[in-house]
């Protein structure tokens, strides 16, 4: 015979009393003992799930994922007394899940279609993601200070009778909310995810109940009809993050630009290798980038733009940075042709005011009068932390243009131009110009001129041990022992880095001392 409610309450204080009094290492084993009795009894477990402390959840929790209890799973997911299950946590790649999966969904699917909810239910958010809430699980199983920690507030408090006016519920029902099922996606060819199909599935099945969320979208090589097919299902206003890694030619682009247009939270977008048809008119050609760039007008959260590879770049920079909404916290422009008015009107740009990290490696700029990125410097010193000048072709006579506005940039951390051909009189000077900057603590310089081979432009590597040992006493006389300064630079026959820092790290192709 169960206990009378009051008798219920009493007991489940009183354990939960004795539960964060003596903390979870102690009576770990217990529980341990206590959780596999229960699921032997797969009726009693269920029906324990009413009066169960909600801090036993996480660990029954586990305990049924791991055992594929399908039945007991789909109850607790009714009766779950957080707002957020975070199921992916406990997804592991090399053990079958399929199974349980599907089941936690199916519970879902059974609590959306409840009229009257459990009266524990609190879940609002199922999160699918795998790297995220990992801590969660790991601390209803470890410290009192963590369980405490995750209590939600309103968990907390000691549970009251709702009012009743003659036994009738105060004002009208309210109506069901939808329960959001968040889950990072990577669109991409090869066999199709299981549980992806299996989510989306019950999307359409929800009613509207069932929001399909997504922070992080990757794109790869899909087709076109297939990523519309998924994006149609997916909050588009929920995504933070998108990378399109896509050999995409403009037109294909086009068709995605106006979902792009309806991301209204994205941070951060990544572009890569988007090409230009070889039969595409001129004119075609301005509607195709117009109809893109002007999706940037709805990005009002966007802080971190990367375009790589993008064949239409030239002369068109400013497209994309007149329709920026706010200030950029990172900028890359990689592998990309630009023009000296491209970095002019970027020097303009009112939206790199609060720039932390610029990175144009791989842009040429050897053509380009050293003032554009002179000015470009000088306007984010302010704020600049990283700036990556690699593979630029920038020589001795743009650099040293440029040693006043590095020397300004207060906030700068790590500064990198490998792949340059710098003399070691530049270095020198580059030292003496940024010796102040107390915050730089990483220079990526390239191996200078004076290491190469004439005739054969092959790496001398006691020659720049010679050089890089005389840097690290300047370094030394001018009271910054700590600043780590190391060489890097590609083969000119196999492309691989050689690195000095103490030691060398060659390439197979260097050329002893």
């Amino acid at each position: 015979m169960w206990p009378k409610r009051s008798q219920q309450v009493h007991l489940q204080d009183s354990f939960r009393s004795r539960f964060f009094r003596m903390g979870v290492q102690a009576p770990r084993r217990l529980l341990e003992l206590a959780g596999q009795s229960l699921l032997k009894n797969e009726a009693l477990a269920i029906a324990a799930l009413e009066e169960l402390p909600m801090e036993l959840f996480p660990p029954l929790f586990t305990a049924v994922f791991t055992g594929r209890h399908s039945n007991i799973l789909k109850a607790m997911v009714q009766a779950w007394p957080f707002r957020c299950l975070p199921l992916g946590a406990l997804m592991k790649e090399q053990q079958p899940h399929q199974e349980t999966f599907q089941a936690a969904l199916d519970g879902l699917d059974v609590l959306l279609a409840q009229e009257v909810r459990p009266r524990r239910w609190k879940l609002q958010v199922l999160d699918l993601r795998k790297k995220v809430h990992q801590d969660f699980w790991t601390v209803w199983s470890g410290t009192r200070a963590g369980i405490c920690s995750f209590l939600e507030p309103e968990a907390v408090q000691p549970m009251r009778k709702r009012r009743k006016v003659d036994g009738l519920r105060v004002g009208p029902k309210p109506p069901s909310a939808p329960v959001e099922v968040l889950v990072d996606l990577c669109l991409k060819e090869g066999t199709p995810d299981a549980s992806l199909a299996y989510v989306i599935k019950k999307v359409k099945q929800g009613r509207g109940l069932v929001h399909l969320c997504c922070k992080r979208l990757k794109i790869f090589a899909v087709p076109m009809q297939n990523i519309k097919n998924i994006l149609k299902m997916v909050q588009l206003d929920s995504i933070q993050d998108l990378e399109v890694n896509c050999t995409w030619n403009l037109s294909t682009l086009g068709q995605f630009a106006p979902y792009l247009g309806q991301m209204g939270s994205l941070r951060r977008l990544l572009l890569s290798h988007i090409r230009m048809s070889s039969h595409t008119t001129p004119a075609k050609e301005e509607q195709g980038v117009s109809q893109f760039t002007s999706q940037f007008l709805s990005l009002h959260h966007l802080r971190e733009l990367y375009l790589d590879s993008i064949s239409f770049l030239k002369d068109r920079l400013d497209q994309f940075l007149r329709c920026l909404k706010t200030p950029l916290e990172t900028l890359s422009i990689t592998n990309c042709l630009l023009s000296e008015l491209d970095l002019t009107r970027l020097s303009q740009c009112p939206n790199i005011s609060q720039l932390k990290h610029l990175d144009l490696s791989g842009v040429t700029l050897s053509c380009i009068s050293p003032e554009s990125l002179q000015v470009l410097i000088e306007r984010t010193s302010a704020t600049l932390q990283d700036l990556d000048l690699d593979e630029c072709g920038i020589m001795d006579s743009q650099f040293t243009a440029i040693l006043p506005a590095l020397g300004r940039c207060s906030q700068l951390t790590i500064l990198s131009f490998s792949g340059n051909p710098i003399s070691m009189a530049v270095l020198e000077n580059l030292l003496r110009h940024t010796i102040g900057l107390s915050k730089l603590n990483h220079v990526l310089y390239p191996a200078p001129l004076e290491t190469y081979e004439v005739d054969y432009g092959t790496l001398h590597l006691g020659r720049l041990a010679y050089l890089h040992a005389r840097l690290k006493q300047m370094l030394q006389e001018l009271g910054r022992p700590n600043m780590v300064w190391f060489s890097a630079n590609p083969c000119p026959y196999c492309g691989d880095r050689t690195f000095y820092d103490p030691e060398p790290i060659p390439c197979p192709c260097y050329l002893p001392a």
